[in-house]
């Protein structure tokens, strides 16, 4: 199998049929679909269960709530695809997207020093998120700081890859930032970055996105981790600089807990 499609939901339901409904209008059938359930209270078990029997395989599995980097762990460990892509609960795929990722990566050569591929994200009135659009083979930090793409990318990492470099996990920590992954993957890897959409998304109220600062401050042990390891990127110093703030003030609160 080529791709996974993992889902990591918590009390989100009502978007699952969207995606569903996504994943069948897809044009490349080369692909699971992974639902991994932050232990919700709501009826997340049982709308996957009611969706009608798909010509892709549909997997659900629970878990104890312990957040969504917790529950891309627990997807990774059992994910069947070389490839994986994380769709958040709440998003949808274009329906050529998975036919995109599967030429890009089939017209790959020396896959060995590539974590996986990068495409483009959009809003669903088709405006595109990240700029500028380029085409090349970098790491994500080259991606941000030596191309300066802005913006939320699609990364589509080697399942093998994510194995290799997990979500750190803290005790009583409900939150860790994607980039403290993907910039530890980016020290061995790069990505192909590619210019289409294979990616469709909103911000909504309620999300991690609208609550980011709240959720960085109830977790500052993965916060600062994040920080401090910024600073030690090969990135312009006034990033660093940034970082070294942000991680002087998670680190007080460190200290006051």
């Amino acid at each position: 199998m080529l791709i996974t499609i993992l889902t990591p939901t918590f009390n989100r339901a009502r978007f699952l049929p969207q995606i569903y409904r996504s994943l069948c209008r897809q044009h490349c059938r080369d692909f699971e679909w992974l639902v991994i359930d932050d232990g919700s209270t709501d009826d997340t078990e049982a709308t996957c269960t009611a969706l009608p029997v798909a010509d892709f395989p549909i997997r659900y599995i629970r878990k104890e709530n312990g957040g969504k980097h917790t529950a891309i762990n627990a997807g990774v460990k059992v994910a069947h695809g070389e490839l994986t892509l994380i769709l958040d609960s709440d998003d949808e795929l274009p329906a050529d997207a998975l036919a995109i990722i599967a030429n890009q990566w089939n017209d790959t050569t020396n896959r060995e020093e590539l974590g996986g591929l990068c495409g483009y994200m959009a809003h669903r009135d088709g405006s595109v998120i990240g700029r500028p659009r380029i085409e090349a083979r970098c790491t994500s930090i080259d991606l941000r700081y030596r191309y300066g793409v802005t913006g939320d990318m699609c990364e589509i990492y080697k399942t093998s890859v994510l194995r290799e470099f997990p979500f750190p996990e803290y005790p009583g920590e409900r939150f860790v930032p994607e980039a403290l992954v993907w910039s530890r993957i980016a020290r061995k890897y790069k990505l192909k970055v590619f210019g289409q959409v294979v990616y469709l998304r909103d911000y909504l109220d309620g999300g991690l996105t609208s609550k980011i600062v709240e959720i960085r401050h109830n977790s500052p042990k993965a916060t600062c981790r994040c920080y401090l390891e910024m600073m030690q990127l090969d990135i312009p110093f006034k990033y660093k600089l940034k970082a070294l703030l942000n991680y002087i003030r998670f680190k007080q609160r460190i200290i006051k807990i």
